[in-house]
This record gives C-alpha cells, sequence and structure tokens, in this order.
C-alpha cells in the first residue's frame, strides 16, 4: 500500500443488497508513518499484531458473500487495527480510552507502552481515520438510495481466553458473541443471527464485547440502518494466537452466508 493509496476498499456487491459486510481488524499491515511511533521492537510488535489481528475474518466474510443468494457488498480495512482502530470513538465518549485503546492506541493488549502517553493522535486520525469513516458513510448511504435500508454486519473474532485490556472480560466467552444496539439491532436481527449461527454452537449477547458499528452520521438518529456485530470465538476456527485457519472458517462463512440471505429477503 503506497501513502496515497486508500487504507480500506468496498467490494461491491448485488445493486439490491442492502448488506454491508464490515471487516474492520483482519489486516496486519502497518505502514512505515504508523510504526515509527510505536515503541515496541519488531518481535514484540509481531506478538501484539498476533494478539489483536481477527484473523482470517476477510476470509469469512469473502467466502460468506461468494455463497449468498444475493451477493453483500463488503468494506473492509487493510491496515492493522494498531495503525487507528476505525471502530473507536475518536474523542471522549470512547470509553476504552480507559485502557489506553482509543481511536488510536498507546498501550498493548497486557497495558505495556505501545506508543508515547503524549502521542498527537492527529496526523493518524486525518490520514487512516477520518478517511475511513467518511468512506464506511458513504457505503451505507448507497445502500440506504439503492433499496431504503442498511444492514451493517460487524465481522469479528475475539480470543478464548482474556486479555488484560478487556474492560468487560469477565463474563461468558460463547462460540459466537452478537454485540447489539438498542437502537440499531431489532429484535428480528438476533433471532435471524442466532438461527444461522446455531450449528456453530452456543450464541451469546454482549459478552464479553458489547454493541456494534454504525457510522456516526447515522448513530442513533437513523432507524432505517441496522446494525450487529459477530464476534466469533478464535478456537472455533483457527489456531491461536495468529496461526492457520482450520476447517471451522468453512462452516463459519456458511452459517454468515445464511444470515446474509434471512436479512437481505
Amino acid at each position: 500500500m503506497t501513502p496515497a493509496e486508500p487504507s480500506f476498499v468496498l467490494l461491491p456487491g448485488a445493486v439490491r443488497s442492502p448488506v454491508v459486510l464490515h471487516v474492520p481488524h483482519a489486516a496486519r499491515e502497518i505502514p512505515r508513518e504508523a510504526r515509527e511511533g510505536i515503541v515496541l521492537d519488531d518481535e514484540a510488535l509481531a506478538r501484539e499484531v498476533d494478539h489483536l489481528t481477527d484473523a482470517h475474518t476477510d476470509r469469512i466474510a469473502a467466502e460468506a458473500a461468494g455463497r449468498a443468494e444475493v451477493a453483500p457488498w463488503r468494506f473492509v480495512n487493510r491496515v492493522s487495527r494498531l495503525v487507528v482502530d476505525p471502530e473507536r470513538f475518536p474523542d471522549g465518549r470512547e470509553e476504552m480510552l480507559k485502557a489506553g485503546m482509543g481511536a488510536v492506541y498507546t498501550r498493548t493488549t497486557r497495558q505495556q507502552a505501545l506508543r508515547a502517553p503524549d502521542t498527537d493522535p492527529e496526523p493518524l486520525l486525518a490520514r487512516y481515520f477520518r478517511p475511513y469513516a467518511r468512506a464506511m458513510g458513504e457505503a451505507v448511504a448507497e445502500r440506504l438510495a439503492a433499496t431504503g435500508r442498511a444492514v451493517v454486519l460487524d465481522v469479528h473474532s475475539y480470543p478464548t481466553e482474556r486479555l488484560p485490556y478487556e474492560l468487560h472480560g469477565g463474563g461468558p466467552r460463547p462460540p459466537v458473541c452478537l454485540g447489539t444496539d438498542a437502537f440499531h439491532t431489532p429484535p428480528a436481527l438476533v433471532a435471524a443471527a442466532r438461527k444461522a449461527f446455531a450449528g456453530i454452537g452456543e450464541t451469546g449477547l454482549d459478552s464479553p464485547f458489547a454493541g456494534t458499528y454504525v457510522p456516526l452520521e447515522y448513530y442513533g438518529t437513523d432507524p432505517r440502518v441496522s446494525a450487529l456485530m459477530i464476534e466469533i470465538r478464535r478456537d472455533t476456527y483457527m489456531s491461536e494466537p495468529g496461526g492457520p485457519a482450520g476447517p471451522g472458517l468453512t462452516r463459519l462463512a456458511a452459517a454468515l452466508a445464511d444470515l446474509v440471505d434471512a436479512v437481505t429477503g
């Protein structure tokens, strides 16, 4: 990726599809200008990337899109969340600031120094966060214009064992955790997800991770935008922390395709 290239890609689906599969944390790439502000050596940084990357979720989304009766759109981050985390609030609303993991992280998963605590986040926000947010908002606007609604399915994974940075990691860690929002996640969407992922194992709600991603211009104001976060426990499909995928990936892709079909209608 060159400095002029976007740090994300929108992969088109069918014109009549309302669904955007959002894949924010699958990438490992850290461009040079972002690496320069990170205080970890290369070995420690590689370990941190292993723990924080939602490995292979881009493959799960791609296979699901190929299986779906009506192809969804895919919005995929191309750089690591250690550059910026596009799912965080960029201001004081962000709860994870308490862990040094707002939009620009200053601490690691084990709460060690990642960047200097007085790091100015603005250059990274300007280069990566805001263009990403604008483009994701535009992708949702296009689905609304084409279909009258938009369904954001946020595709994540999470570790089997709790990491120290998790603020609410003491609860259940089911094979599939569904993160919801009181305004943007209707009961029918939760029910469709529970049915689609029933073959994977237990499906829990909002533990260990809660909430879901909605572009800020629609957040809490536009009921035409529905959203659900799908957190897949990593031992269901891969070797942890950063190893290869196994046969579980295909099962998860099929389940996600079933959900896409159910909400597309």
